[in-house]
């Protein structure tokens, strides 16, 4: 029998509280729109970002060129690959390891789109990933919380912008943009629609197979298995939408755990009346995508998702 997961504010709270010494929520930060250009069907704005007390970092802000009142949005999640260089910047190029960059198809498909550069990426790659986890970690802080923290603020600009329908924001990404969908999904209510694709990790396999060094190091949170697993993170979305990619031969996501956390999701969102909202693909490939995730998003009919994923 699949483990039954209590969904409630209580258990987000939790899982915020373990996410180190984090900025106020409601903090306010400095937004300046440094370039604009246009591309194939839209406006890219090139934002910076000031919160206090930190760096400065760019995001991207893609507007369809046509678009008719407010219209739904996607936070898009870029990947590690260790491709430090590259960032946000995944959205116009791809990686390697994807079907192609996602801005033409979210684009074509009606969405606003944002994407920023996490820590040790692009704007932010002068200073490596891991002496930003130990200067973290020495004043109280984790380097996951304050990329989740910040994931978080970019929803909160989001809603800010008259453009976008606040009721119909989406979350994307692969690979560690992928485990940034969930995470960001479960934390925050908002957020509607979540697609991972090739990172819906069971902690305890990974730990089975000794293969925590298959992550880096951003990725691991102090405590975090005293209270949580992967499914009882990913808990925490239901009821809405959330659809899993995955790649069976994938060595960042043991099958066993994909199974556990299929099998466990299912009965939540049974549980919630909604089955049709959980879904999970799995491909005989390895770490890889194999189509874009985006054309089966329905952000304005969650449940059409099952029916749509082909």
């Amino acid at each position: 029998m699949p483990v039954r997961y209590d969904c409630n504010r209580e258990r987000r709270k939790l899982l915020w509280s373990l996410m180190g010494d984090l900025p106020d929520r409601n903090t306010p930060f400095q937004v300046e729109c440094v370039k604009t250009e246009k591309l194939s069907g839209c406006t890219l704005e090139t934002l910076q970002f000031l919160f206090p007390g930190e760096e400065p970092f760019l995001a991207y802000f893609a507007l369809p060129e046509h678009r008719q009142g407010k219209i739904p949005a996607i936070v898009y999640n870029h990947s590690h690959g260790s491709m430090y260089h590259l960032g946000k910047d995944e959205l116009l190029t791809g990686a390697p390891y994807q079907n192609g960059p996602y801005l033409p198809d979210l684009i074509s498909a009606g969405y606003a789109v944002i994407a920023m550069d996490h820590r040790a990426f692009g704007s932010r790659s002068a200073k490596k990933e891991s002496i930003i986890f130990k200067e973290l970690l020495w004043h109280g802080k984790v380097m996951w919380g304050m990329m989740v923290y910040e994931s978080v603020r970019m929803v909160d600009y989001l809603c800010s912008r008259n453009e976008v329908d606040e009721t119909r924001i989406g979350t994307l990404g692969m690979s560690m943009g992928s485990t940034m969908a969930w995470v960001l999904a479960a934390m925050d209510e908002r957020i509607k629609v979540c697609a991972d694709i090739c990172c819906l990790t069971d902690y305890d396999e990974l730990l089975k197979k000794g293969e925590l060094d298959r992550h880096g190091l951003y990725y691991y949170v102090p405590g975090l298995l005293k209270y949580f697993d992967t499914a009882g993170i990913n808990a925490l979305i239901a009821p809405r939408a959330h659809i899993g990619v995955e790649g069976q031969f994938d060595g960042l996501t043991p099958e066993a755990g994909l199974n556990k956390i299929n099998e466990a999701l299912k009965q939540v969102y049974q549980d919630h009346g909604c089955p049709e909202n959980w879904l999970m693909k799995k491909y005989p490939v390895e770490h890889q995508e194999t189509i874009h995730t985006v054309l089966y998003m329905v952000l304005s009919s969650p449940g059409q998702i099952s029916s749509r994923f082909t």
